[in-house]
C-alpha cells in the first residue's frame, strides 16, 4: 500500500498571494521563537559534535557516487546511521542500487540545514533525486501561531531555492512534516504541522518538484499516531520507515529505473560521539 505523491501545479497568482502572505508576517515571525534567528536564515551548530559531523559529511561526498541525496534532522539521519543498524539495515533492503546517500543531521532546524548546504556538504554533487524532510525542530511539540506557520514555510521555500541553486537538473521530492505525539497534548501540534504542509505542498509543481505526504499511513485523521508508527511519538520506527520507503520507490522507479544489482554510494556514516563511546580508552 504506497502512499499518494501530490505533485502539484501552483499558478503565479496562487504563488505571489502565498508570499506576500509570509511577506507580511514576516516582522512578527521573527520575533516568535524569542528572537531566535528566522527559519530562512542559515545559521551554524557550534556544539563540537556537529561540526565534526559536518566535515565528515564534506569528507564523505568525495566517497561515492550520489544519484539521490537525502537531507534532513535525526528522523533522516537515522536511516542510514551506523549507530542504528537496524534502520541502515532497511535503508540497504530498500534503496540499494540507486547509489542513494544520507545528510541528516539530529536536532537540525532549517536553519541549521540551510548552512549545511551552504557549507559544503552539497558542492561538486550533482544528484538527480534530492528527498528533503524538514521543519519539526522548528514546529515543535506545540501549537505554533500564525506568524511561526509563515516563517516555517518562509524556510522551507528557502531550502528549495538553495537546492535547485546547488543542484539545478535534480528532482527534488519535498515530504511534508511528519505527524508527532511527543508534547503535553500529543495531537495539539497537529494542526500547525497541517497548515505548514498545506502551505509547502503549493510549492510542487509537478515536474522539478514533487509533493510527497504520508501522514495519513502514520496517523489518524485526528492526528494520533497509528501504533508502532514510531519509538518515541517522534522519531519513526521501523515500521514507520518501511511506509516512507514504500510511498518513495514508486517515485524513484520512475525517475531513475529500477534499481542496479551494485551501489556506488558513500559508506553511510554516524554519530561522531557514539563513536567514540565505542571506541577503547587509551592506556
Amino acid at each position: 500500500m504506497y502512499a499518494r505523491a501530490l505533485p502539484a501545479a501552483l499558478g503565479l497568482a496562487a504563488m505571489a498571494i502565498l508570499t506576500a502572505s509570509l511577506e507580511k508576517t514576516s516582522a512578527e515571525s521573527k520575533g516568535a521563537q524569542g528572537g531566535a534567528s528566522a527559519a530562512d536564515q542559515p545559521v551554524a551548530r557550534t556544539d563540537a559534535n556537529s561540526k565534526l559531523a559536518h566535515q565528515q559529511m564534506v569528507e564523505n561526498l568525495k566517497k561515492g557516487r550520489i544519484d539521490v541525496y537525502f537531507v534532513g534532522d535525526s528522523i533522516t539521519r537515522r536511516w542510514r546511521a551506523t549507530d542504528y543498524p537496524r534502520f541502515l539495515a532497511n535503508w540497504n533492503e530498500n534503496f540499494h542500487g540507486w547509489n542513494a546517500a544520507n545528510f541528516g543531521w539530529g536536532g537540525d532546524t532549517i536553519q541549521n540545514i540551510l548552512w549545511r548546504l551552504q557549507n559544503g556538504e552539497l558542492d561538486g554533487v550533482h544528484p538527480k533525486v534530492i528527498v528533503v524532510l524538514a521543519g519539526t525542530n522548528n514546529v515543535g511539540n506545540s501549537a505554533a501561531s500564525d506568524a511561526k506557520v509563515a516563517e516555517i514555510t518562509r524556510g522551507i521555500k528557502a531550502l528549495l531555492d538553495s537546492l535547485r541553486e546547488k543542484a539545478p537538473k535534480a528532482t527534488i521530492i519535498l515530504v511534508g512534516i511528519l505527524p508527532r505525539n511527543d508534547g503535553a497534548q500529543p495531537t495539539v501540534v497537529m494542526p500547525s504541522i497541517d497548515k505548514i504542509n498545506e502551505n509547502i505542498a503549493k510549492f510542487a509543481d509537478a515536474k522539478m518538484i514533487r509533493y510527497l505526504n504520508i501522514n495519513d499511513k502514520l496517523a489518524n485523521k485526528d492526528g494520533k499516531l497509528l501504533e508502532g508508527m514510531t519509538e518515541d511519538r517522534l522519531h519513526l520506527s521501523l515500521k514507520g520507515y518501511q511506509v516512507w520507503a514504500d510511498a518513495l520507490k514508486p517515485v524513484l522507479t520512475e525517475l531513475l529505473g529500477p534499481p542496479a544489482k551494485e551501489d556506488h554510494a558513500p559508506p553511510p556514516t554516524g554519530d561522531p560521539s557514539a563513536a567514540r563511546k565505542k571506541s577503547p580508552k587509551p592506556k
